[in-house]
C-alpha cells in the first residue's frame, strides 16, 4: 500500500524511511532510521525528483504508481547519483521505457558506470543555470560539486519557489509523520542528527557548500527539499545559518568538548578532574566522551559544534592511543578549523602521546593550541593535580576571552 504525502497541489513526495538499516553508507550508526526521499511533480509533463536506495524500492514504485494514477513518466531529474538516491533508475526505465534522464555530463556518466542500460538514448544534459520546461514549471540547475560528490547540482522549481537540494540541508533519522521540519521538535530532536549528518556527510567540502550558499542566497527560496529528512517551509534562515557556520567551520557554542583515549582509566581520571575543575571556573554544558566507547561520528558533530577541545590520551606502544588517534585523522580528513585545544598526555615510562598529537594538529587549518600540555606519569599525583587546574584555568579565560 502506498505511503504519499501532497506537499503542494501538484508535488508529492514519494519517498520512503528505512528503521532497520544499522549502518548509513556501512559505516555511521542511524539508530533513528534515514529517510530517503523523492519528489513527483504532475505537471503538463510528469517529473520525478531523484529516486531512493534499493532497500526501499518496493513501496517506492507503489507511491509512484498511485500518484501519476496511470500517466506515464516524462522525466527523471537527477541531482545525485550516489546508489542511496540512484539506486531505481535502471528500474524506471523498464517500467516507463520513454523516461528522459536529466542531469549534468559528470552525472550521466557516474550512471554509465552504475548501470548497463543505454542511457544515452533518454539522456538530457544540463548545464549551469539551464532551464527544463515542464508546463507550469520551470526548472532551473545549479551545479553544486563537491556537495558532497562531484556531479551534485541542485534543482529550483521557479513557479512554486523550491529548491530540491540534494544531500545539503539533510539529516539522519527516519521520517513519523511528521515530514515537514515546523511540526516537531527540531531544535531538540533532529538538531544533533542534522550537525553529525553534515559533519561527517559533507564536513569536508565547507568551500564547496559555501559556494552553494551564495548561488541560493539570489533564489526567493521558499521551501528546501532535502534528500534525507524534514521538508523546510518556516524558519528557513535558521538553518540555513546553520549550514553557513558548520561550512565557514565557525564553532557553533563556544563549549569544552573534553575526549578520553585511556586504557586502565587513569587518564579518564585525569580528563574528569579538568571537568570539575572547569565547572569550578564557571564553565557550563561541558561534553565529556570516551573516545573508545563514543561512536567517531558523534565526535566528530560535537567537534564542529564546540569551541575548545581536550584530547586526553594515552601512549601506546610509543603511539597516540588508537582511538585517538583514529578521531585525530577523523578530524583532519573533514576539515575541521578554527578551534582552540588543549592536551593531556599519559605514559608510564615514556609519554609521547602529547608531542604526536600536537603534529597531527599542526596539519590542521587554525588550530591554536594552548601552551602547557598536562603530562602524567601513570596516575595524577599533586603536581599533576595543580597541572589540571592550570590548565582548567586557562581554558576559562580562553573561553570567555
Amino acid at each position: 500500500m502506498h505511503c504519499v504525502k501532497k506537499l503542494m497541489d501538484d508535488m508529492y513526495w514519494v519517498g520512503a524511511s528505512d528503521r532497520r538499516l544499522a549502518l548509513f553508507e556501512n559505516l555511521y550508526p542511524v539508530p533513528l532510521g534515514i529517510s530517503y526521499n523523492a519528489y513527483l511533480v504532475l505537471d503538463e509533463k510528469t517529473v520525478l525528483i531523484d529516486t531512493v536506495d534499493k532497500a526501499v524500492t518496493g513501496i517506492f514504485f507503489e507511491n509512484i504508481r498511485h500518484a501519476l494514477s496511470g500517466r506515464p513518466l516524462d522525466y527523471l531529474i537527477v541531482n545525485h547519483v550516489e546508489p542511496d538516491h540512484a539506486a531505481a533508475i535502471e528500474d524506471l526505465i523498464r517500467c516507463y521505457p520513454n523516461l528522459k534522464i536529466v542531469s549534468n555530463a559528470k552525472g550521466l556518466a557516474m550512471i554509465r558506470q552504475f548501470f548497463d542500460f543505454d542511457a544515452d538514448a533518454c539522456a538530457v544534459t544540463v548545464k549551469e543555470g539551464e532551464t527544463l520546461s515542464t508546463g507550469r514549471h520551470s526548472f532551473r540547475f545549479f551545479m553544486a560539486p563537491m556537495v558532497h560528490w562531484p556531479e551534485t547540482m541542485v534543482t529550483f522549481d521557479e513557479t512554486d519557489h523550491i529548491l530540491y537540494s540534494g544531500d545539503a540541508f539533510g539529516t539522519f533519522g527516519a521520517i513519523n509523520g511528521n515530514l515537514y521540519a515546523d511540526e516537531v521538535d527540531f531544535p531538540q530532536q533532529w538538531l544533533p542528527e542534522a550537525r553529525r549528518y553534515y559533519a561527517n556527510i559533507v564536513g569536508k567540502y565547507g568551500t564547496q557548500v559555501q559556494s552553494l550558499l551564495k548561488k541560493a542566497a539570489d533564489l526567493p527560496i521558499e521551501q528546501i527539499c532535502s534528500l534525507h529528512g524534514p521538508v523546510w517551509r518556516k524558519d528557513l534562515g535558521w538553518f540555513i545559518e546553520k549550514y553557513n557556520r558548520w561550512s565557514s567551520y565557525q564553532p557553533e557554542d563556544r563549549a569544552v568538548m573534553i575526549v578520553s583515549g585511556s586504557i586502565y582509566g587513569h587518564t579518564e581520571h585525569a580528563a574528569e578532574i579538568l571537568a570539575f575543575d572547569l565547572a569550578e571556573a564557571g564553565v557550563k554544558n561541558i561534553v565529556l566522551h570516551d573516545v573508545s566507547s563514543a561512536d567517531a561520528s558523534h565526535l566528530v558533530a560535537e567537534a564542529f559544534r564546540c569551541s575548545h577541545l581536550v584530547l586526553a590520551s594515552s601512549t601506546h606502544n610509543a603511539e597516540i592511543f588508537p582511538p585517538m588517534h583514529h578521531f585525530l585523522l577523523d578530524l583532519k580528513a573533514h576539515n575541521l578549523q578554527n578551534r582552540t585545544v588543549a592536551l593531556i598526555e599519559n605514559g608510564t615510562w615514556a609519554a609521547s602521546s602529547g608531542k604526536l598529537m600536537g603534529q597531527i594538529l599542526a596539519g590542521m587549518k587554525n588550530i591554536e593550541l594552548l601552551e602547557g600540555t598536562v603530562s602524567l606519569r601513570s596516575a595524577v599525583d599533586g603536581e599533576r593535580r595543580q597541572a589540571l587546574k592550570e590548565l582548567a584555568k586557562r581554558l576559562a579565560a580562553s573561553l570567555n576571552g
